[in-house]
Formats: structure tokens, sequence, C-alpha cells
């Protein structure tokens, strides 16, 4: 059995409102797949390998047995994006703060990685960061 565990991977996430959702990740610049688009659902795709299913809460609500959590008031997860630049970093979490978004936590500068952070629309923690490819080498 290979270890190797790589592949694709889709984020399913509860939206209470699907339309200012997808107006929100449009404005920082995410493209949908219409193949997987309905009026209760969508999915953003972030690169050829990873995706999010933003769902409207009662089709969400078809795949979970629990309640779904509120994420204006407790932190369900924490959804990391690489980015390739510091700049990038900043362009990205200005623009989600221009969209509606929130702060959700200060800026971190180790040098050889930076990364700041949001709160979509529905209370969703997003991380964007860049890490120098040398420290990666190393």
């Amino acid at each position: 059995m290979s270890t190797n565990r790589s592949g694709k991977i889709f984020v399913n996430l509860p939206v209470r409102d699907l339309k200012r959702s997808v107006e929100f990740f449009t404005r920082l610049g995410f493209a949908f797949n219409p193949k997987f688009t309905d009026d209760k659902a969508t999915c953003m795709i972030l690169s050829e390998e990873g995706f999010v299913m933003l769902l409207a809460e009662d089709r969400f609500k078809d795949f979970a047995r629990k309640p779904i959590c509120d994420a204006t008031m407790c932190t369900q997860g924490i959804f990391a994006l690489s980015a390739g630049s510091r700049a990038e970093v900043d362009e990205m979490v200005n623009l989600a703060l221009t969209a509606g978004g929130s702060p959700a936590a200060d800026p971190m500068d180790h040098g050889f990685m930076y990364g700041r952070s949001f709160y979509d629309v529905d209370g969703h923690h997003w991380e964007v960061f860049w890490m120098d490819p040398a420290a990666l080498a190393r």
C-alpha cells in the first residue's frame, strides 16, 4: 500500500447566503466550476488539486449529522492558502477586507514566512501565507 496520500482535496463549507459568498470570493480572484454549481452549491477552484464546495446551509445539512457550527461564534477550522509572494499575501487579504471580510489575527512575520488572516462573510477563518522557497529546501 502506498504511503503517499496526495490527491485532490474538496473542503465543504456551509454558507448562509450562497450568492453573497460567491460575490465575496470572486472579488478575491477565485473562479467557480459551472458543472458543480446550482442555486444550493458551487465549486470554488483553488488550484488543479484544491477545491472548496460552498454549500447553502440547508444543502450542507444533507451531508452532516451534527449541527452546523456558527462560524461567527466558533472556530470550525482554519483554512490556509499559499501565496507566491509577500505582496500577494497583502493583496488577497486587503481584497478580502474590502469585500466585506474582517481581520482574524495580527500579521505574522518570521522573515522566511509571512502571513495574514481574515474571516470571510460567513465567519470562516482563512490564512494566506508566503514561505521563502529557500527555507523549504533546508
